[in-house]
C-alpha cells in the first residue's frame, strides 16, 4: 500500500514539475491582423421569368399554346437552347385542376409562367417582341449568378489572405520586425454577396425601354471575403 502511495506522490510530483515549466516558457511572439478583398463581376447567368396569359382579341381568343409557340420560336431563332426554357409556374391551381376548368368555361383565361435562363440580355427585346404584347402579362429578373463563382470565391479568399499578410509584414517592419510563418487563419466573413434584387417590368413596352435590358449597365455582383490571420514573429 505504501508503495501505491509512494508512486501516486512521484507523478504528482512531476506533473508539478512539469506544469511550472510549462507556466514558465516565454509567452509566443505574434501579431494578429484581418485581410479583406472584393472583386465585381459581371453575372453571365440571368433568370428571367416570362408570364404568359390567354387574351380575346375582339371575338377571338388568343390559346396559350399560340403565346407558348411564339415564345418557344422566338427563343430558338435567338440561338437559346430549348432547355434554357422551363415552365416556372402555372397559376392559381395545380396543371389538372386548371387544364379542367379550362374546358370547362370558355372565358377562363389561362395563366402561364416560364423561366429563361439567358448569358445576358441582348436578345430579350427580340424575344419579347415576337410574342402578342398583350400575351405578355409581366416580365421578371428574379436572379443572376456567374457560372464560375466557385472560382471567384477562392479568387477573393486568396486576396484576403495576401492582404492579412501584406499589413502583418509593413506593420512589423515600421518596428524593425519581420513575421516567421503563420500561426492561424479564421474566415470572419466570406461568400458576402451583393444584394440580388429582383427587377421587374410591368409591361413589354417597359421592358424595351428599360436601361435595365443594356447589357452593359447591368448591376454587377460583389463578392467579399474577409480572413483573420494571425503571424508567428521573428
Amino acid at each position: 500500500m505504501k508503495k501505491v502511495v509512494f508512486l501516486l506522490a512521484g507523478l504528482f510530483i512531476a506533473s508539478l514539475s512539469q506544469a511550472q515549466q510549462t507556466d514558465n516558457k516565454p509567452p509566443v511572439k505574434k501579431i494578429e491582423v484581418t485581410g479583406s478583398a472584393e472583386i465585381e463581376i459581371t453575372p453571365d447567368e440571368i433568370y428571367l421569368d416570362i408570364a404568359l396569359r390567354e387574351f380575346k382579341n375582339k371575338a377571338t381568343k388568343v390559346e396559350m399554346g399560340t403565346l407558348e409557340g411564339q415564345l418557344q420560336k422566338a427563343v430558338k431563332e435567338a440561338g437559346i437552347p430549348a432547355a434554357d426554357l422551363t415552365i416556372a409556374n402555372v397559376f392559381g391551381t395545380n396543371y389538372d385542376q386548371w387544364w379542367v376548368k379550362k374546358k370547362k368555361d370558355p372565358d377562363f383565361m389561362a395563366r402561364k409562367q416560364y423561366r429563361l435562363k439567358l448569358s445576358n440580355l441582348d436578345k430579350v427585346n427580340d424575344i419579347l417582341g415576337a410574342v402578342d404584347a398583350e400575351g405578355i402579362e409581366s416580365v421578371n429578373i428574379s436572379s443572376y449568378t456567374h457560372s464560375k463563382m466557385e472560382e471567384y470565391r477562392k479568387q477573393v479568399k486568396t486576396k484576403a489572405l495576401q492582404a492579412a499578410k501584406a499589413k502583418a509584414t509593413y506593420m512589423l517592419e515600421a518596428i524593425g520586425n519581420t513575421i516567421d510563418g503563420v500561426l492561424e487563419v479564421q474566415e470572419i466573413n466570406t461568400d458576402n454577396y451583393a444584394d440580388v434584387a429582383p427587377v421587374a417590368f410591368n409591361s413589354f413596352a417597359r421592358v424595351a425601354g428599360a436601361e435595365a435590358a443594356d447589357a452593359s449597365s447591368f448591376k454587377k455582383i460583389k463578392v467579399r471575403a474577409e480572413v483573420r490571420a494571425v503571424f508567428f514573429i521573428k
